[in-house]
């Protein structure tokens, strides 16, 4: 199939995806309630184990930390607009939620839409992504950045070091950051203030070290998991990326977003965001809503990369755009 007839498919399936748009209230409402509910418990479960086996606290702080990432889902979507048909509620909500995601919802929020307007587009790299360089890019480097650039690209360095200190740390810093400066302080440092409030009552009410010794590892998974799945949607081999003149939104959303395959329980805490193609192509479809927009046209489940857990490793290592070649290539294969 040529560029031109995956644009025109690109096209008939986001009218597809338009039929999807609607938030039910409801559903919506049982998704945030339930969500919540399992985190507190879970949160409970965690903290309780403590006094059992820190090796048993550690194993509980996955899934306490995957319920963190099923409610930044939540909050991606009031980001979207698509967790409520009020804007204003899905406002609310988005900023009650950084208080567990620990991310600023309007910073966030602006960030985000930035990179929705410009995935797979070779000019407007460099907000709300991972970065990414080319071959010929990387190659014109100078030896100093070439080396800081494979150490950030590691994966090691990447999903165990970098997300989590960016979750953790960056995220509470307003300097540097390509967006309004008045919008990212306000957002940022309200965000602060609010987690100093609310952590520092919890370490009052249950002990700093208590507190702590649950919450680190618990947002530690949340933000590698949460960290692993954004990369996995846009960094595999056969990725789509263009260059301004060229760039077609629906290409990027058919093409340069996955289809993650996971098993339905992982799906579930994750929201279905794995379902990414269906998102890009529709931000405005709830993320209860994208199964059922996907299966509702088999061509939606036909065209997009698919990938599955044990493949998806393999885009671990994969680094750079290879403009000639057109796909994701490893420093190995830049020479």
């Amino acid at each position: 199939m040529s560029l031109e007839e995956f644009k025109a498919l690109g096209q008939k399936l986001a009218a597809h995806c338009r039929n999807y748009r609607d938030a039910s209230l409801r559903r919506s409402l049982t998704q945030l309630f339930v969500t919540l509910g399992l985190f507190l418990g879970a949160f409970a479960l965690t903290c309780w184990s403590l006094d059992v086996s820190y090796l048993l606290t550690l194993a509980l702080a996955i899934p306490t930390g995957g319920l963190i990432v099923r409610l930044f889902i939540v909050q991606h979507d009031c980001g979207h607009g698509s967790f409520f048909k009020s804007a204003a509620a899905n406002d609310w909500l988005g900023r009650g939620l950084s208080l567990f995601t620990v991310t600023p919802y309007h910073f966030w929020k602006r960030a985000h839409a930035t990179h929705h307007a410009g995935c797979g587009n070779l000019e407007k790299r460099g907000v709300g992504d991972i970065s990414t360089c080319t071959v010929k890019e990387y190659r014109a480097l100078p030896l100093l950045s070439r080396l800081m650039y494979r150490l950030y690209r590691n994966p090691v360095v990447l999903f165990l070091i970098s997300v989590p200190f960016h979750f953790a740390i960056l995220q509470r810093l307003p300097f540097g950051q390509p967006l309004p400066a008045r919008q990212i302080w306000r957002s940022i440092l309200g965000l602060d203030l609010a987690l100093v409030i609310v952590l520092g009552g919890m370490m009052y009410l249950i002990g700093a070290g208590t507190f702590l010794l649950v919450y680190l590892p618990v947002l530690a998974t949340a933000s590698i998991v949460g960290g692993w799945m954004f990369f996995v949607q846009h960094q595999f081999e056969e990725v789509y990326w263009e260059r301004d003149g060229e760039w077609s939104f629906y290409l990027a959303g058919l093409l340069g977003s996955s289809y993650y395959v996971l098993p339905k329980a992982i799906q579930w805490l994750t929201g279905s965001i794995g379902l990414h193609h269906v998102h890009h192509l529709n931000s405005r479809i709830p993320n209860y809503r994208l199964q059922e927009c996907l299966d509702a046209s088999p061509e939606l489940a036909a065209f997009p990369k698919k990938i599955r857990f044990l493949e998806s490793l393999k885009c671990a290592p994969l680094a750079l755009w290879d403009e000639d070649n057109r796909r994701l290539a490893r420093f190995a294969d830049a020479g």
